[in-house]
């Protein structure tokens, strides 16, 4: 191609010529373009944490939930939406955590209670991904459907309850029952949430002397509830000792009324037994009965035995006479001679035994 300047003399001015073979480099650095964009759209990771859903020209197709490098169609045939649907969440209803510090969100924390008292509750949800389907598609947005749905629930079931039951006995009530309403929106709703548990910071008054005075009644229904326990606890001590001692009484009683009955049984059968041989003879076994009696009242007493008959004790030294005779051997003293009485009656059932220095 040539280019004529206007004018006379002048010549032709003509285009500098292209390279050889660059539109064959452009086209080659095109497809190489091409090719690294979609061997990058073709293949995605999965944390352990996270799932992937596979969207084919925006449609949902399938759920990876293994961990790893997986393969998928290049972009814009198919899409991989990767959620951190195995990790457990967290929200926070009725304050906010900013930078460590707690405020209070009081549009979200005041209630009304069944009483028609106004209290503040805060609570902590704690929620994951169960079904990645629903959760893309059911709702546009999961953390606002799900705060306003654990207010919707915590409102309804402390509207049903007492300010005094609420804040003293009630929370875990109450935590139960929010938990089980929110499982039911969610069900409900189909949001493909899974509700892990609710737990409650705080349930309490507004600010203020009502606070104060609710806070001394907790207190005081917590000093009693641990006296109930310590009188408990020593119940339990005192009460084991006490009917251990009981049964030994018990048991020492009935030992004592065994010994009893048996000696009783004993003396019965030696009663028996001495009346039966007082049957056969009389004479000698009120003798032998009064001898025997004696021998156990007066086991060291002089005896002397007279017949009663006159005024002249006729005594009968039997006891000098055996220590004489028991010194003989020695030689050095001589044994006194023994007076013999005048031979005497045989004793009978009418004669008396006296101890020394008395006559009966």
């Amino acid at each position: 191609m040539e280019v004529h300047v206007g004018g006379k003399g002048t010549e032709p001015n003509k285009l500098p010529a292209m390279p050889k073979n660059l539109m064959r480099n452009i086209i080659i650095g095109v497809v190489v373009l091409i090719a690294i964009l979609l061997g990058s759209s073709t293949f995605y990771t999965v944390e352990e944490q996270e799932q992937a859903a596979i969207l084919r020209f925006g449609q949902y197709v399938s759920t990876t939930e293994s961990p790893g490098l997986h393969f998928k169609m290049p972009y814009p045939i198919e899409e991989a939406v990767i959620v951190p649907a195995n990790l457990e969440q967290r929200i926070h209803i009725g304050y906010k955590d900013r930078g460590g510090e707690v405020v209070s969100v009081d549009e979200e924390a005041l209630m009304i209670t069944g009483d028609e008292n106004i209290v503040s509750a805060d609570a902590v949800v704690e929620w994951k991904v169960a079904n990645l389907e629903q959760y893309l598609y059911n709702i546009s947005d999961a953390q606002t459907f799900l705060r306003n749905s654990a207010i919707s629930a915590i409102r309804s079931v402390i509207g049903a309850t007492k300010l005094d039951f609420a804040i003293t006995d009630g929370k875990t009530a109450i935590q139960s029952d929010v938990k089980n309403k929110l499982i039911e929106l969610q069900e409900q709703y189909e949001t493909g949430i899974q509700i892990i548990d609710v737990k409650f910071q705080d349930i309490e008054p507004p600010v203020g002397k009502v606070q104060q005075a609710f806070k001394d009644v907790t207190n005081a229904r917590e000093q009693r509830s641990t006296k109930i326990n310590q009188a408990q606890k020593y119940v339990n001590d005192i009460l084991p000792k006490a009917r251990g001692e009981a049964q030994a009484l018990l048991e020492q009683a009935e030992g004592e009324k065994q010994s009893r009955i048996l000696n009783a049984q004993g003396d019965v059968a030696k009663f028996n037994a001495i009346y039966n041989e007082f049957v056969k003879n009389p004479n000698v076994t009120s003798h032998r009965l009064v001898l025997e009696t004696f021998e156990k009242v007066l086991p060291g007493a002089k005896v002397i035995i007279t017949d009663g008959a006159g005024d002249t004790v006729k005594y009968l030294p039997l006891n000098e006479l055996l220590k004489s005779s028991g010194s003989s051997s020695s030689g050095s003293t001589s044994a006194p001679k023994a007076t013999t009485p005048p031979p005497a009656a045989q004793p009978d059932s009418s004669e008396d035994a006296a101890t020394e220095g008395g006559t009966q």
